[in-house]
């Protein structure tokens, strides 16, 4: 192994500054050691053995310099364990818990879809994510979903009224649309959609029956589809359950047990019963593989 003039002094090492890391540091210090142990003479030879030791302390010493460098230009995010360029790092008010932009977007995805507002991923962290500070991950797609959730959790369950329409399922609350009804008698319930303008009748949330009444109306709709022996039968065909109170009919596609409806009512999907403080008051099992491994 050959030492020269690099090795004159801790500053000679880089030619640039004084190492700061102690795994160097202690490099150093052995090769200085080293050369004033022999006396430098120009170029010499060591041991297999010494050289090996050399070896090991600069592989080691240079490592603990890229892991220095890469803390002062990367941060380590805290879910995937991996170091992301500061640009593409969330963090909230108190910046200690920071995580990628890849890894925001799943957890705030996963919170939507199980019709939650999303809050920070530590453990012990009750912070609500602000829709504002998402929008450098979240897609459109996400950004609407979590503007509904956010509208949602400001009216009370019992205030919810969505458009009938499948294609808008727009979310409006019953005092905005009771400052809407109608003069006419006959038209006491009928109600237009804040988006999509499509009238409904707010009493059986259905598109608007004119000049029908509203018991006549279901009656006659119910018998067009099937009556509700065998609406009964294809429920229980298809394992459907229905949300006790508003007594939607729901359909697991995937996923686990614990069902929020729409109307904010918590409840288990396998035997009705309710969830209560996010806790389930059946000894049902939270999940079936069939629904978690085999679900598309």
């Amino acid at each position: 192994m050959f030492m020269g003039e690099a090795f004159k002094g801790r500053e000679g090492l880089t030619g640039k500054e004084r190492p700061t890391n102690k795994m160097t540091l202690t490099f150093v210090d052995a090769l200085i050691f080293i050369q004033r142990k022999v006396g430098y003479g120009g170029p010499f030879l060591m041991r297999q053995s010494s050289v090996k030791v050399a070896y090991k302390l600069a592989k080691t010493a240079i490592a603990c310099l890229a892991t220095e460098f890469a803390e002062k230009v990367l941060e380590l995010c805290a879910i995937c364990l991996e170091y992301k360029s500061k640009d593409s790092m969330f963090s909230h008010n108190n910046r200690t818990h920071k995580y990628c932009y890849s890894c925001m977007n799943k957890h705030v995805e996963s919170k939507l879809l199980q019709g939650q507002l999303p809050e920070c991923p530590h453990e012990s962290c009750k912070f609500k994510l602000e829709i504002e500070s998402c929008k450098k991950f979240l897609n459109k797609r996400l950004h609407d979903i979590m503007s509904t959730r956010i509208k949602e959790a400001s009216i009370p369950p019992t205030q919810r009224v969505y458009c009938p329409f499948p294609k808008c399922s727009f979310l409006m609350s019953k005092t905005d649309l009771q400052n809407a009804a109608s003069t006419s008698s006959h038209e006491t319930w009928k109600r237009k959609c804040s988006k999509c303008r499509g009238r409904f009748c707010m009493n059986c949330k259905v598109p608007w029956h004119d000049k029908t009444k509203c018991s006549d109306y279901i009656k006659n709709f119910a018998n067009q589809f099937v009556n509700e022996v065998e609406l009964k039968s294809l429920a229980a065909k298809n394992r459907w359950r229905q949300c006790t109170k508003c007594m939607q009919m729901i359909e697991l596609a995937a996923g686990c047990h614990h069902i929020s409806c729409r109307c904010g009512y918590e409840f288990c999907y396998r035997c009705g019963g309710a969830w209560i403080n996010k806790t389930a008051t059946c000894s049902c099992p939270l999940w079936d593989l069939g629904y978690i491994l085999y679900a598309e």
